[in-house]
């Protein structure tokens, strides 16, 4: 009885013989070309059908071989080898593995004594497109001629020519790539040195632009170094002698037993009004002296606003002309922590600058809480007015601004640049702005209290002193805040604690045996690793004599004589802001 047909079955053969196998060849290379499988795959089916044939022939069974398409969802191309008889495994030694490598799906089965593999080739890319059906396939495929076995053995060797022509010509593409690649690879390497080359030259040139940098600015340290001290010595020098001429012109003009005449009190008054003068300019240049090397240090303490402003406004009533009108208003704060000497000489300098530059209106003084941690001084005059691009100028050290009151009204053009000097070193800031023919606004921003006021919260603090006494005082007053207190008596103690484990605060003496304070400070500021630890210098000496060691290695000041928490906290809230400053 004759099996009952699938719809999708293509062919169905029985070899018993060699020649038989060749034919299965044959129909195994025309099913894959009809199916649209290329060339390769054409040969790879015609070759694991012959392998597995011939094993299944020389065992002495008779095999039944049916070639049928499996419609899924990854349609293929399976053969079936079936026969009666030992298993697959027992019968196909290498063709099975031939038969894996080159088909995508090798099965082998066995039900009852009926043996099987079956051969796939799946995912057929041109089944959807196939132009004839199944059943005209399996016509075509029943009434091809059979070739013999020579002229199968001749299309096998032409399949293998074919294989070996697209192998040369793959081999031969393969070494000119690996030419171009080569080529490319030697690009890339002089490529590669050229760049090392140039990057290395530029490094050079870093490197070198680094060090002249340096040098540089070494230099320039140096130079602001000398200005500073000649500044400071030449004031010093000439406070003396003008303080004296001064003295001396008042003291003639003052009158007695021998009055002057009108003409000698004239040029008497000339004389001390120019002495006057002079002295101012010392003053100035003393005090921006110190403040440019960080000798002004505040002492901060609470400052009575309403004070402040009427002191302002009974010194300066006698200086304001007829035409102009002084308004000093009630400040919207009632007490500031501050150095109430700087903000009086801040506000002074700038309320002189405005009267002296407005010929008729008003000046005034407006002093609000810009929010819960700053206050906002505001002056504005209704003068002659600044060019916009003369603005920042007016805070460089002896610019003055051309234009028809400066020569009336002189000056040394120190005062807006030393007032601004004087802010920053309260933790605050100035800016000015101006309309020529309308007048001038200068504002005046500082904390309400300074940083580090509200420091409550510190983990590790190390406290450097020699004295064990000031010691255990000194720790009543840190243990408010801080959780864990080291100490060391000595520069180079201090420096091994500090290598094991960075403190969140040094307090540190400058007075001591061995390695002293400025010492440390020094090894400190020189190491990356340390150069940003918050430092409060804690000495008895007068500010006088430590505050260039204090700004210039970035350290917060404390006085001996001052200590209490609250200073304490205040020295530490300036050693965070020293620190981020630089």
């Amino acid at each position: 009885m004759t099996p009952r047909r699938s719809p999708n079955e293509l062919l169905r053969m029985v070899i018993s013989g060699e020649p038989d196998v060749f034919t299965v060849r044959q129909h195994g290379r025309e099913v894959a070309k009809a199916l649209g499988l290329d060339t390769q795959d054409q040969v790879r089916v015609a070759t694991a059908l012959s392998d597995v044939g011939r094993d299944l022939v020389r065992s002495g069974v008779e095999v039944s071989v049916v070639f049928a398409l499996r419609s899924t969802s990854a349609p293929s191309l399976d053969i079936e080898f079936s026969w009666s008889g030992p298993s697959a495994t027992e019968l196909l030694s290498l063709s099975h593995a031939t038969a894996t490598r080159l088909m995508d799906e090798v099965v082998t089965g066995q039900e009852d004594d009926r043996s099987s593999v079956v051969m796939s080739k799946g995912a057929l890319a041109a089944l959807p497109a196939l132009t004839v059906s199944p059943a005209t396939l399996r016509k075509r495929l029943s009434a091809s001629d059979v070739v013999s076995p020579l002229d199968e053995l001749r299309a096998q060797n032409q399949e293998l020519l074919t294989a070996l022509g697209d192998l040369e010509r793959k081999q031969q593409e393969l070494v000119r790539l690996n030419d171009e690649l080569e080529e490319t690879n030697q690009g890339v390497v002089a490529l590669y040195k050229e760049l090392s080359d140039e990057l290395e030259e530029t490094n050079r040139g870093v490197v070198a632009l680094y060090a002249d940098l340096n040098e540089k600015s070494t230099q320039l340290a140096a130079v602001n170094d000398a200005k500073t001290r000649f500044w400071s010595n030449i004031s010093h020098e000439l406070r003396a002698p003008v303080n004296s001429i001064v003295g001396l012109a008042r003291l003639l003009d003052a009158g007695g037993p021998d009055p002057l005449s009108p003409e000698q009190s004239r040029q008497v008054r000339l004389i001390n009004d120019s002495g006057e003068t002079l002295l101012a300019l010392v003053n100035e240049l003393l005090d921006t002296a110190k403040a440019e090397s960080g000798r002004l240090v505040p002492q901060l303490a609470p400052v009575d606003l309403r004070a402040i402003v009427l002191h302002l406004r009974g010194v300066l009533r006698s200086t304001v002309p007829d035409e102009v009108e002084l308004r000093v208003a009630e400040p919207g704060v009632d007490t500031i922590l501050t150095d109430e000497t700087m903000l009086v000489r801040i506000l002074r300098n700038v309320l002189s600058n405005s009267v002296k530059f407005t010929e008729r209106g008003q000046v005034e003084l407006t002093v609000t809480a810009e929010d819960d941690d700053h206050v906002r001084f505001t002056v504005t005059d209704t003068g002659i007015g600044i060019p916009e691009d003369q603005v920042e100028r007016v805070f460089e050290e002896f610019y003055q601004v051309r234009n028809k009151l400066q020569a009336k009204a002189g000056g040394t053009g120190l005062g807006l640049s030393y007032a601004r000097k004087l802010a920053e070193i309260l933790g605050g800031d100035m800016r000015l702005s101006s309309v020529p023919g309308q007048g001038t606004t200068v504002e005046l921003r500082l904390p309400l209290r300074p940083p580090g006021d509200d420091i409550t919260d510190l983990g590790e603090v190390l406290v450097v002193d020699d004295d064990p006494v000031f010691r255990e005082e000194f720790t009543r007053h840190v243990t408010t805040f801080a959780r864990e207190i080291q100490y060391a008596t000595d520069g180079r103690e201090a420096l091994a604690l500090l290598a094991a484990s960075r403190p969140d605060v040094l307090f540190l003496d400058l007075v001591m045996p061995g390695m002293n304070g400025r010492e440390v400070l020094t090894v400190l500021r020189a190491k990356p690793e340390s150069r940003d630890v918050p430092v409060v210098v804690v000495t008895s000496a007068v500010p006088g004599g430590l505050d260039l060691t204090a700004a210039g290695l970035r350290a917060g000041l404390l006085l001996k004589s001052q200590i209490s928490p609250e200073t304490v906290r205040l020295a530490v809230g300036e050693a965070f802001a020293v620190v981020r400053r630089a």
